[in-house]
């Protein structure tokens, strides 16, 4: 029934009464109840983002006990020492801003909800940004449940809404104390058990910033967050199931990249502990100051651009003047030439599966061959030309900055690991 029906009827009910000299008395109208019901959700909403104000700023000034003021004295006791961890795991971390964002709620009609005067959960964002680290905040999902007693709110747990979908995002913080190793080119975030790795990876983080700058240019922000997690589901909540496999020693991760600004937001080396905590020096650098590669060329990335243009790209940084010899660096490539050269270019179904560390080796000779044919400059601007375009679009590229197309580059290439792979 329309707004305009419900008033007439109204209207008529107390003509009607009222010939019968019957009094009506305090009749609240369809808009009054709906003013009323707006009211109360916007001091809802006020109050819960006063409480997360609260939060945020008792976070950034260290100030524990009201950090946990605001916690549900009734909320499930492991909650509310996991947030006290989550506070004192906090304690080492850079951080240049913590904040959160509310929009929009989650319908809990299907949850088994807690016992209070009243329940809500909002659609929360947490907005926060690394010091040095990050150009711009990152931001992640908060799947918050808050109750209200009395007239106080309460954030009462943070893993309540699983069951409808909804999942509260989860940082190293989440996972054990922070230990933090700074330097000119960044910081190492490592818990206890990892101070070994992380202190060889930050003396190699320096060096690593700067062979990628001599090589990328300085329009990047030429410091990073190198992540070393505790276990493998601290791995997969920094990068997803798909990589936080045994086989995988390392993951440059991202939040999202603006396509107007092309700016990474959320940008983070992570290393696989195991896999990369077995590594020599040597390939502990090359892995380093490939994914930092990819870090500083984010903003000019696409996705769907050709895997053999980035991963080679930065394994051709990783292991520039690193004085490996082609068959050491590429022994899987040097086995294949002894049998014939490749007759296509990596595709990128060849990073997936068996193949994938063949199609690694191919792709870096690819990228060693264009840099000592065109020079390094134009390596580069050939890279940041073809990481912004899809597969279909590769050879006009190619025409447009090289001369040549794909056949061409395909013949050239092929020379080059015959006469590299003698």
């Amino acid at each position: 029934m329309s707004r305009f029906r419900v008033l007439l009827a109204a209207l008529v009910a107390v003509t009607f009464l009222s010939g019968l000299g019957v009094a009506v008395v305090g009749t609240v109208s369809p808009s009054a109840s709906s003013a009323s019901a707006d009211t109360v959700s916007s001091t809802r909403a006020d109050a819960v983002r006063s409480l997360l104000e609260r939060r945020a700023r008792a976070l950034l000034e260290r100030d524990e006990t009201a950090f946990t003021a605001d916690l549900d004295p009734l909320a499930d006791a492991d909650f509310r020492q996991r947030q006290l961890d989550l506070f004192r795991n906090l304690a080492a971390v850079p951080l240049a801003e913590w904040d959160y964002l509310v929009e929009g709620e989650t319908d809990l009609s299907t949850l088994q909800l807690p016992a209070a005067d009243e329940v809500w959960a909002p659609d929360v964002r947490l907005s926060y940004r690394l010091s040095g680290v990050d150009v711009e905040p990152s931001s992640q999902g908060m799947a918050y449940l808050f109750t209200r007693r009395g007239d106080q709110w309460y954030l009462n747990s943070d893993t309540a809404l699983e069951p409808v979908g909804r999942r509260t995002w989860r940082g190293p913080w989440d996972f054990g104390p922070c230990h933090v190793l700074v330097g000119t080119g960044g910081f190492v975030l490592s818990h206890p058990g990892g101070e070994v790795l992380a202190a060889r990876v930050l003396a190699e983080l320096d060096s690593a910033v700067a062979a990628v700058t001599e090589v990328w240019g300085e329009a990047w922000p030429r410091q990073v967050a190198v992540l070393i997690p505790a276990s493998p589901e601290e791995m997969v909540s920094l990068v997803g199931p798909g990589f936080a496999t045994g086989s995988i020693a390392g993951v440059a991760v991202a939040d999202r990249v603006d396509p107007d600004t092309h700016t990474a937001r959320g940008q983070r080396v992570v290393l696989n502990p195991d896999s990369a905590g077995a590594l020599a020096p040597l390939p502990l650098r090359v892995l380093l100051r490939h994914e930092i590669t990819h870090i500083a060329a984010r903003g000019a990335t696409v996705d769907g651009a050709p895997m053999w243009v980035l991963e080679g790209f930065a394994d051709y940084v990783g292991y520039r003047r690193s004085d490996v010899p082609p068959r050491k660096a590429a022994p899987l490539l040097a086995a294949q030439v002894r049998q014939g050269v490749p007759s296509a270019l990596p595709s990128d179904a060849d990073f997936r599966g068996g193949s994938m560390e063949l199609a690694y080796q191919q792709s870096w000779s690819l990228n060693l061959y264009l840099a000592s044919s065109l020079g390094e400059p134009r390596l580069v601007e050939l890279y940041r030309r073809l990481a912004r375009v899809r597969a279909s679009e590769v050879d006009g590229v190619l025409v447009e900055v090289t001369g040549d197309d794909t056949a061409a580059l395909l013949r050239g290439w092929q020379d080059f690991l015959r006469q590299t792979f003698p």
